[in-house]
């Protein structure tokens, strides 16, 4: 067996007010990554620099992160930091956020990479040499904040890039449930969709091991018992507090065992359309499900485990409880045009079985499996 590597925070603080742990750090300087207003208009943001001012600590705001952060933005954060020289940044919000943040960092450590310098998996240079990472997620879903991943997207070619480094691992995650407790129930439902893939593929994944499995069972089983509660109650502390312990045990299994081809096709059809990623995920689930179950006797293990009789039917359950379409045809968040649908077809089918995330797929899917996959999601038919 060859040796392995299973990597989580130093730290993770959780539980109502754990925000306040930002008032013990230790330094001088600290830049907090946003995305839009919501941190801003609930207070958090303005809690964050006052905590921060509390421990002595300086501090400046990079926000208008955008949902699907650009290749852009993230080489612009970089060079606002290296303006400022912290030696902490906070990332306080959305994955989108968090994710835009760990890649600025990297940019700031060293300003003489390009993108493309760090898009194969293992490519980035070590970090930590000017500046150390705190991560405070606002939504259930991504666990950025547990996880060595990060999605970027090439606006001018249409492509979500998988970043992978170990060294994006965060230092500190601060898991404070009254800031998802503040996401509108469609948000709810998407980021807690994403949770459950982030679960079912580390499980299914062709690198998990007896170390992952346990964190993404635990995390399914959470996911189906307080998701639906958290989008019908969204005050509901326990639901909240579970969810966003459920996100990060899903971090902690897909960090260490990686994901399939539902984050693959995921990662193509939004930078293609820009369809929300958790969105994507939800629609995409039973498909790919009923297309691995011939590679792979671990669905049926984890049915076993969840004491459920078939989980692709558990995510359509779920899917249907939380108003998220079966098919991407009835998606109206974007515009699925057919016509579009068609052209890019063949050119997102291979972009997507490029993806990274192919790798720990089950079985050895091809670029037809792909583009047959796309097609039953988007018009709704099943897979046998």
């Amino acid at each position: 067996m060859s040796i392995m590597r299973f990597s989580v925070p130093r730290e993770i603080i959780y539980g109502e007010d754990s925000l306040q742990h930002l008032s013990t750090l230790k330094g001088k300087k600290a830049a907090i990554v946003t995305g839009g207003s919501s941190m801003k208009k609930f207070g958090f943001l303005d809690k964050a620099v006052e905590l921060l001012k509390k421990a002595g600590i300086e501090s400046i705001i990079i926000d208008g992160v955008e949902p699907n952060p650009s290749v852009k933005t993230v080489v612009a954060g970089g060079k606002k930091m290296s303006e400022f020289s912290p030696d902490w940044i906070v990332a306080i919000g959305g994955g989108s956020a968090l994710d835009a943040a760990k890649v600025m960092w990297c940019f700031y450590e060293h300003p003489e990479l390009s993108f493309e310098d760090i898009i194969p998996v293992g490519s980035m240079p070590a970090l930590r040499t000017k500046a150390k990472m705190i991560c405070i997620p606002s939504t259930s879903g991504t666990a950025s904040e547990i996880t060595a991943f990060s999605v970027i997207t090439d606006t001018d070619n249409h492509i979500k890039y998988p970043i992978v480094a170990a060294d994006m691992v965060p230092d500190i995650a601060i898991l404070d449930p009254a800031l998802p407790a503040c996401m509108p129930p469609h948000i709810t439902a998407n980021t807690g969709m994403d949770v459950f893939c982030h679960s079912i593929e580390a499980f299914a994944s062709t690198a998990a091991t007896s170390f992952t499995d346990p964190y993404a069972i635990e995390a399914l089983r959470l996911v189906i018992q307080y998701l639906p509660v958290a989008y019908k109650d969204g005050k509901n502390m326990e639901a909240r507090t579970h969810m966003h312990n459920a996100s990060s045990l899903a971090g902690m299994a897909f960090t260490n065992a990686s994901l399939g081809l539902v984050h693959s096709l995921a990662h193509k059809i939004g930078g293609e359309f820009g369809v929300t990623h958790g969105l994507a995920n939800a629609i995409l689930m039973p498909y790919i499900i009923d297309f691995n179950r011939k590679f792979s006797d671990k669905y049926a293990l984890a049915e076993k485990q969840l004491e459920v009789h078939d989980i692709a039917e558990t995510v359509r359950e779920l899917n249907k409880k939380l108003d998220i379409p079966l098919c991407f045809k009835d998606c109206t968040e974007v515009d699925f045009n057919e016509e579009k649908f068609k052209s890019v077809l063949d050119r997102m089918s291979a972009n997507a079985h490029a993806d990274p995330c192919t790798l720990t797929n089950p079985g050895q899917p091809t670029v037809a499996d792909v583009k047959m996959i796309y097609e039953a999601a988007y018009y709704g038919t099943k897979i046998k």
